[in-house]
């Protein structure tokens, strides 16, 4: 990769974070007026209609995309995404940005701790040392034994763990089918099973509503494109430490449209948080290299 590949890669995750993080501020705003599920149910018709399209333009169509030899796997992935997306969304209601994605940045430890039993990857002691004080920062942001603890805390972590799981089958599906399926089947499998479950909860949407559900479903459809045109100008390990970036923007967005407050055990907890996941990161780049 180029020197200049890899600036502009940069740029361009920097530019996906901060998509994303205003995808999550809309997503807290509908799903604070209407029910999560036909929240993600809505967005998940735009996702598919624009996985779709890509798989049209791409050589032999959509047949080409959505060829697989393991379909209950591909299935189950995009089961598992669009139930994680629904959880996180119910997370930004009930907790708020700030303290939803402070929590869910210790997705890449739980990745790295997970490697092992799903893909038979050998987790060294430093990563697990990391992983460790990863988890250290996520009890100072959630402070069990220090206040009543609410139980609405542990929805972001559940978020997390299914994130991570989604990653680890991704990479494991990788093994024999292209990103381009992995994708076709993720929009399309998510947009099936929202829609058997989030007709039964539909409400009627005011007109200034759907214009926000517009927004968020061209920033979902455009923060994937612009992950894909990421990957294919840098290398992951380049670009991956600036995902935490989305931290950042979420907080700020909080902050100012939402009124939330920044607590200092979310700050320190936090960035033990992305301490430890930068230090896997690194571990891992490492290793690629034979360090």
């Amino acid at each position: 990769m180029s020197a200049d590949n890899t600036r502009l890669g940069i740029w361009l995750m920097v530019a996906t974070t901060f998509v994303f993080a205003m995808q999550d501020g809309i997503s807290r705003h509908l799903a604070g007026e209407y029910n999560v599920l036909m929240v993600v149910m809505i967005r998940y018709w735009f996702f598919a209609a624009f996985v779709i399209a890509v798989a049209v333009r791409k050589a032999g169509g959509v047949r080409a995309a959505a060829a697989t030899e393991q379909p209950i796997l591909q299935i189950f992935r995009g089961v598992l995404l669009a139930t994680e997306i629904c959880v996180m969304v119910l997370a930004f209601v009930l907790l708020g940005l700030i303290e939803s994605h402070a929590v869910f940045t210790s997705y890449p430890l739980l990745i790295a701790a997970l490697s092992g039993p799903v893909l038979g990857e050998k987790v060294g002691w430093r990563r697990w040392a990391a992983i460790a004080v990863g988890f250290v920062g996520v009890l100072i942001i959630l402070q069990p034994g220090m206040r009543v603890f609410q139980v609405e805390a542990l929805v972001p972590l559940a978020s997390a763990f299914m994130f991570a799981l989604y990653g680890l089958l991704t990479r494991y599906v990788a093994r024999k089918d292209s990103a381009a399926t992995s994708f076709f089947w993720t929009g399309t499998t998510g947009a099936v099973v929202m829609t058997a479950v989030g007709l039964w909860f539909w409400e009627p949407m005011t007109g200034p509503d759907w214009a926000w559900m517009a927004l968020l479903c061209v920033t979902g459809a455009g923060g994937h494109f612009l992950l894909i045109k990421t990957y294919e100008l840098a290398e992951a390990s380049a670009v991956q430490p600036f995902a935490y970036l989305q931290l950042v923007f979420a907080a700020a967005l909080g902050l100012i449209v939402f009124g939330e407050t920044l607590e200092a055990n979310v700050v320190i907890g936090a960035t033990l948080v992305v301490a430890a996941g930068l230090f896997t990161l690194w571990r891992q780049r490492q290793k690629e290299l034979g360090a």
